[in-house]
Formats: structure tokens, C-alpha cells, sequence
């Protein structure tokens, strides 16, 4: 016969049964993979601990030191321009300079009828000069000054230029008396055996430092005149 208040005390049984069940399933869901409530929101990266403050330091512009070289003359000048022992008739004392204007070389005497001969640059036309004057000062890659006749006529020059492999006046200098003429360096090579300079003469800075290193302060120099255009009376000899 069927018993009311036992069927109610067995539905409760299953009903608790039920729930506890239910209750250990979504327990073990959580545990395993935690459910997103709201899965379009995602949490936001980890970031990087903020960096120490650095103070703003201006740009520079590296630096670079040039050391002056003796070796600028990369242009090849031709084999007659290039320094050679020469025979060379003269009366002139061994030490004498003698500027051969016309032909665009320099002699060093050496006496016993030879000389150095070097291939040389010379004042173009207009500016060529003639005498005899004497070394007054030597000077290792000197400083330019310009005069302020060559200013008046190039007023574009600089009014000074410290010496260096930039400086027109190339690795050496001897100047000539009182006047504004030098025998000097260049670093235009390419000049050599050209009428180009504003009276000065000009040489390889290879040449320049030997004959510089053979000169003394006092050395005589005979500039020939242009008028006076010979023959070329060195013959080489080595």
C-alpha cells in the first residue's frame, strides 16, 4: 500500500543527493578553469617599472683630430719636375739657391758643377719678380696671413689660417728678406711647373722639407728674371 510520508521523506533524500552532487561538480569546474563573468574585458599587460630620470644632454657632433702629414702629394708630376742631382755650371757658392724663373726650377748647388734641381711653381703673369735676397726665417708648417695687397685683389680670403695639410703655404717655409715672397709647400701639387702663384714659389711638400732641412737662415737666392728665358742648363746625372 502506498505510504505518503515515506515517498515525501525518500524525495527529500534524493533532492539533498542532487544538490550536493551539483554542488562538488561546480567545485571542481572553478578549481580546474576559473569562469570569466566577463569574457570581452581582458585585463590590462604588466608593465615595466618606470626608468630613472635622465637629464637632457645637446647633441654633439663628433670630433676629429687631423695630424699634419708630410705625404700630401698624391698627384704625380712629371718626371722633369721631379728632384734629381743635375750638372749645373755656376760660380754661386755650394748652399746657393738659384730660382730659374723661366723654367720653373730650383737649384741647391752643390758645387763641383752640380746641383739639386726641383720642380717648381712661380708667380703668373703680372706678379713675377727678379734679385737677390736671403733666407730670413724658416717655419714648419706655418700659419698664412695674407697680405693686404693679395686681400685687396681677393677679398674674399681669409685674414688668417692656422698651418696644417689645408694651408696653402703647405709643410714648409722659408721667407725671403723683407719682402712678402716665400718658398713654401702646397697642397695643390697638380701647380708644379705652372705660372700660377702671386709671386711666391711653390713646391712639393716633399721637396720643401728636403731642401728646408739643407737651408739655413742667411742662405743666398738668386731669382732670375722672366725676360731672361734660356735654355735649361741642368743635365741630370743620377
Amino acid at each position: 500500500m502506498f505510504n505518503l510520508d515515506t515517498f515525501k521523506t525518500y524525495s527529500r533524500v534524493v533532492a539533498f543527493g542532487a544538490v550536493a552532487i551539483s554542488a562538488v561538480a561546480f567545485a571542481g569546474a572553478a578549481n580546474a578553469a576559473p569562469m570569466q563573468i566577463f569574457p570581452f574585458f581582458q585585463p590590462l599587460p604588466p608593465t615595466a617599472a618606470p626608468q630613472p630620470f635622465q637629464p637632457y644632454q645637446p647633441y654633439q657632433a663628433p670630433t676629429y683630430q687631423t695630424e699634419p702629414s708630410e705625404d700630401q702629394d698624391a698627384v704625380e708630376v712629371p718626371a722633369r719636375f721631379r728632384r734629381q742631382t743635375v750638372s749645373y755650371a755656376t760660380r754661386e757658392a755650394p748652399g746657393t739657391i738659384i730660382i730659374d724663373t723661366p723654367n720653373t726650377y730650383l737649384y741647391y748647388v752643390l758645387g763641383n758643377g752640380q746641383a739639386l734641381r726641383y720642380g717648381i711653381g712661380v708667380g703668373r703673369d703680372g706678379f713675377t719678380w727678379s734679385g737677390i735676397q736671403s733666407v730670413s726665417r724658416k717655419a714648419e708648417w706655418p700659419a698664412w696671413t695674407p697680405p693686404p695687397e693679395m686681400i685687396a685683389r681677393q677679398p674674399y680670403l681669409p685674414r688668417h689660417m692656422a698651418g696644417g695639410p689645408g694651408n696653402p703655404l703647405g709643410a714648409r717655409a722659408m721667407y725671403l728678406g723683407g719682402t712678402i715672397y716665400r718658398i713654401h709647400g702646397t697642397n695643390a701639387p697638380e701647380t708644379i711647373g705652372k705660372r700660377v702663384s702671386s709671386g711666391c714659389i711653390r713646391m712639393t711638400n716633399e721637396d720643401v722639407t728636403d731642401l728646408y732641412s739643407r737651408v739655413n737662415v742667411g742662405t743666398k737666392v738668386i731669382v732670375l728674371p722672366m725676360t731672361e728665358r734660356r735654355a735649361d742648363l741642368g743635365t741630370a746625372t743620377r
